[in-house]
């Protein structure tokens, strides 16, 4: 099997003059490793598209620490090869999206209906094991690599857990189906299972990639009034409308747009930069008892700072959203059935597929605001 390795992190440097590219610098290796073959509630999984997503950007810029060396992607569609003992609502032949929170089902968080949270998921994500057993994946040499959050997915194969995949239609398009174990699932999550945005409410959007145009898409089918996206890259500003804003700006613009649309502040404003001094912004953007929903990823050492009486004094709330709070066995069906009754065109995030050997040249592209969502054929 071939995949991306990533052997050490490079600091963010993007196309600045004088400046050296992931393209130059080649953090990602494309490689051939061993090919495991799945244990007990284990799948073996051969990959059609994975998807770069900025978590993955994060990880190779040191921004999400991970053990290394580490076979990176999380976001992907395929069809099942084999199957491991135990494993009787799977066949091979299946098409399956991978999901990179595969839920234990017997922890405080899966048993409180929140897998998204799931505790044994977060400590095998973090130490590059997957649900069921110790990391798989080998060099030639032996060398142990290590699984990217259950699912590795800039690769031709992987083996998962059982858990880490939902089963989908045949007749769902492998390039619309990679984009819904991630970009979907947590956008989309993060406004209904997360917010609850219900009929005639006033939400506002903020960073309109992926993440950030699925929740607008989310919010419209909602039934939201308005829909408020805000993005410094206006050559995303027409996707976000034809994904079904009813406003778009620049940060500059977010005040106004906001007071003109809603009064005194929107209900709720999905946060999907990953910055805290956008989350900031957003508490002063929602209206008294409105939500802010915090769904990018900033960096460990970023701390927030917001007048305290926010919360008590108006009634304000600041909500996390891991992976949209989702139980993907049941959203991602869901979600494909408003995509098949032309209620949710996920085909505006494709920005277009590459071969896996122009993985790190992706790296900048993503980087540089360039594309939304580029798909990877091994």
């Amino acid at each position: 099997m071939k995949a991306a390795v990533l052997y050490a992190t490079v600091p963010a440097t993007g196309n600045a003059p004088g400046k050296s590219s992931y393209a130059d610098d080649r953090p990602l290796l494309v490689q051939e490793l061993e090919q495991p073959e799945p244990r007990a509630r284990e799948l073996g999984v051969a990959i059609t598209y994975s998807s770069l997503c900025h978590s993955d950007l994060s990880v190779v810029d040191g921004s999400r620490v991970r053990p290394l060396p580490m076979a990176l992607g999380h976001e992907a569609v395929g069809r099942v090869v084999s199957v491991g003992q135990g494993v009787e609502d799977v066949s091979v032949g299946d098409h399956v999206v991978l999901v990179f929170v595969p839920s234990c089902g017997h922890c405080r968080a899966c048993l409180a209906g929140r897998p998204a949270l799931c505790h044994r998921a977060a400590e095998v994500n973090g130490s590059g094991d997957l649900l069921h057993g110790p990391a798989l994946l080998r060099t030639p040499e032996g060398e142990r690599i290590n699984h990217h959050l259950g699912v590795s997915a800039f690769a031709d194969y992987a083996v998962v857990a059982r858990e880490s995949v939902v089963v989908i239609d045949d007749d769902v398009p492998d390039t619309v189906a990679a984009m819904f174990g991630c970009a979907v699932l947590t956008g989309m999550g993060a406004v209904f299972n997360t917010a609850g945005v219900s009929q005639g409410q006033h939400v506002a959007v903020f960073g309109l990639g992926a993440v950030g145009l699925s929740a607008v898409m989310a919010a419209r089918l909602a039934g939201a009034a308005s829909v408020i996206a805000i993005d410094p890259n206006q050559g995303k500003h027409q996707l976000a409308l034809d994904a079904g804003a009813t406003a778009v700006g620049t940060s500059e613009d977010a005040r106004r747009l906001i007071e003109e649309a809603s009064g005194d502040g929107v209900d709720v404003a999905i946060e999907a930069v990953g910055s805290a001094a956008v989350i900031a912004s957003c508490l002063e953007r929602v209206t008294r008892g409105g939500a802010v929903v915090a769904v990018g990823l900033p960096h460990p050492s970023a701390e927030l700072t917001v007048p305290a009486l926010q919360f008590a004094g108006a009634g304000k709330r600041l909500l996390g959203s891991y992976m949209g709070d989702a139980v993907p066995a049941r959203d991602i069906p869901q979600y494909l059935g408003y995509w098949r009754e032309g209620r949710l065109p996920v085909e505006l995030l494709h920005t277009d597929t590459r071969p896996l050997s122009e993985i790190n040249e992706g790296l900048d592209a993503l980087a540089a605001g360039q594309v939304v969502r580029r798909l990877f054929q091994a």
